[in-house]
């Protein structure tokens, strides 16, 4: 059956003179609506709803968008769509295909951007990496061409190939025993003790004469201590083998054995022990 159009009235037979552009473009007219009108209605472009009513159909794109055309125009304008796909298909030999033709343009555009700039990108890369690799070679070969001066004014000759000497940390330096200045400026109405921890760190205890603590502390290995008193110097050395005695001016070795402990008292006239 006919389907009516959009004012109701039924839609007229479809006959085999007219040919199916001329009786889509008279259905229209019929139903009062313009090319725009159905282009909306049917989302056709407008340019191929006026193809298919001058009965050119080589704009819809192939056989199965003709079709699909046709019936949607057919559909707008009030008539039978089927009927003419059926007199379509007799005059185009064929019939409906249950599957649209491949549409190489619908693929979308080819991104000739996407393929280029991972190329750019390798290229830029490359060329940094041969800019730096020319600075380092000229900053090496400026470096070696050039004698490094020794300590004793000796050119040292340089070899890429060889590793410098591993850097040692150098050992403890012992503390070096009093000057015989300083031995001689001892003053003779004071005593005066230096104790220098050579070998080790050891516990020292210092009070002068008057019992006052003078230094109650670890002496560690290098360092050093004085104390002058005008009666006396006590003291109590936790490790003896590790600290040297000096006594109003004189070197009175170590204060005893290794991890001894000693007490000892000095005054300005008598340097040994009380």
């Amino acid at each position: 059956m006919p389907s009516g159009d959009r004012s109701g009235r039924a839609a007229e037979p479809v006959t085999d003179v007219v040919s199916i552009g001329k009786v889509l473009a008279g259905a229209r007219l019929r139903a009062g609506l313009t090319v725009d009108q159905v282009s909306a209605d049917t989302r056709v472009r407008v340019p191929i709803v006026h193809a298919i009513e001058e009965d050119d159909f080589g704009r819809c794109g192939g056989d199965f968008y003709a079709r699909g055309h046709i019936r949607a125009i057919a559909r707008a304008v009030g008539v039978d769509g089927d009927v003419l796909v059926v007199r379509y298909d007799a005059a185009h030999g064929g019939a409906p295909s249950t599957k649209p033709p491949a549409r190489l343009m619908d693929t979308g555009p080819i991104r000739i951007t996407d393929h280029r700039r991972p190329n750019w990108t390798t290229a830029m890369i490359i060329a940094i990496a041969a800019v730096i690799a020319l600075i380092g070679f000229n900053l090496f070969t400026g470096k070696s061409s050039q004698p490094s001066a020794g300590l004793a004014g000796v050119p040292l000759p340089s070899n890429s190939a060889s590793a410098a000497p591993p850097v040692q940390s150098p050992a403890p330096v012992a503390p070096t025993a009093p000057s015989i200045a300083a031995i001689a400026a001892a003053p003779a109405d004071k005593v005066t003790v230096k104790l220098v921890a050579e070998k080790d760190t050891s516990w020292v205890s210092a009070l002068d004469g008057n019992g006052k603590s003078l230094f109650q502390n670890n002496l560690d290995q290098g360092t050093d201590q004085t104390f002058t008193d005008p009666k006396q110097i006590r003291l109590v050395i936790g490790n003896a083998g590790a600290v040297h005695v000096y006594v109003n001016g004189k070197d009175l070795g170590a204060a005893g054995e290794d991890g001894q402990v000693v007490h000892l008292t000095y005054t300005p006239g008598d340097p040994q022990a009380g």
